[in-house]
């Protein structure tokens, strides 16, 4: 599952809806939106919910709201009458907050909940259970963290998961953004720290790989249009790398702009693009040997004539690479793609945008 967070208010309706559509584009599920943040007129509430779960709803998609028991008393609801928001296009409710256990347990019955993992101990889940908590109607969900540097550790994140996996519990967590990011610290909404400073696919493709839930939302209000694209291409089961040119060559540029394929045997050193050698033997032209230099982490060669049988082949370190003069160095990925290159594994599909 991938989904977005919408912050009530924040948009004009149509620019809402603009960015709804896009999660939809990228085949997402949910929407997730908070009653309780401090920094919001909460008056707005109400017709600012409404509009939202009703754009949701006609999109298909689902609509979870993170409230406390002050936060429905502001739409003028108490917890008995919290099927109204059925009515609303609100799909299930974030418990936080000192929300009686009964409560929680009962709502469960007409409608998901999902659990704040912060808060939620084994004790706590066990009252929960015995008081009728329908599991099959019950997430957990861990938080975002505005502030750096209180992002949670990884290994106490998986350890949370792994039990509540045992207990029959799927897991939801959030990365960051990278277009307009929230307010008031705009430093990213991340659930684990090592995500701060990561690109939104690049925490996501994390999380899928190394740390697995069953729900990524993200927590920023957007992406950039580089991550759309990005997205877009991942669901094609492509990895998209931004790269800066060093070199301007025609020859090169069309073995750049190819669809690549790693390698089924991948080598330890470097990505092997399974394509680009034969293409660039049916050109029939010899590359001619420029710049070879020492190689970084992400540069992006091409072996010229001095190499043989081996001339055409394209190439993206990934580790620190002596110089060699049989490799032309004609471009570098960009700093923050650089940690999508361990996702590139045997067979894996990727390409390359200039920036």
């Amino acid at each position: 599952m991938i989904g977005a967070s919408v912050f009530l208010g924040q948009q004009e309706e149509h620019e809402q809806e603009s960015y709804l559509d896009v999660i939809s584009g990228l085949d997402g599920t949910t929407i997730f939106t908070s009653l309780h943040i401090p920094e919001d007129d909460s008056t707005l509430y109400k017709k600012a919910l409404q509009t939202l779960g009703s754009q949701v709803q006609s999109r298909g998609m689902e609509l979870y709201v993170d409230m406390s028991t002050h936060s429905m008393t502001t739409l003028g609801l108490q917890w008995e009458e919290s099927r109204t928001l059925l009515d609303w296009g609100v799909s299930g409710i974030r418990m936080d907050y000192g929300i009686e256990s009964a409560v929680i347990a009962d709502i469960s019955h007409y409608m998901p909940v999902a659990l704040n993992a912060s808060t939620l101990t084994p004790e706590w889940l066990e009252e929960l259970f015995a008081l009728g908590l329908v599991k099959n109607n019950a997430e957990v969900w861990h938080n975002y963290y505005p502030r750096p540097e209180t992002g949670l550790e990884a290994a106490w994140f998986d350890k949370q998961n792994r039990f509540f996996k045992e207990k029959g519990l799927k897991t939801v967590a959030f990365i960051p953004g990278d277009g307009q990011l929230r307010g008031p610290l705009y430093k990213g909404l991340p659930t684990l720290e090592d995500h701060r400073n990561l690109s939104p696919l690049a925490s996501y493709l994390s999380l899928v790989n190394k740390h697995p839930v069953d729900g990524i939302l993200i927590g920023d209000p957007s992406l950039s249009l580089s991550s759309v694209n990005q997205f877009k291409a991942y669901q094609n089961n492509e990895i998209l790398l931004r790269y800066e040119s060093f070199i301007d060559v025609s020859q090169t540029d069309s073995l750049l702009r190819l669809s690549h394929r790693n390698r089924f045997d991948p080598a330890r050193d470097v990505i092997r693009s399974e394509g680009a050698r034969p293409f660039a033997q049916k050109l029939g032209e010899p590359i001619r040997a420029r710049n070879q230099i020492a190689r970084a982490k992400g540069a992006i060669t091409v072996d010229n004539e001095l190499y043989g049988r081996y001339q055409g082949e394209l190439q993206i370190a990934k580790t620190s690479l002596i110089k060699n003069e049989a490799v032309n160095v004609v471009g570098q990925v960009i700093k923050d793609d650089l940690p999508l290159l361990d996702f590139i594994k045997a067979g894996h599909r990727f390409s390359l945008k200039r920036v």
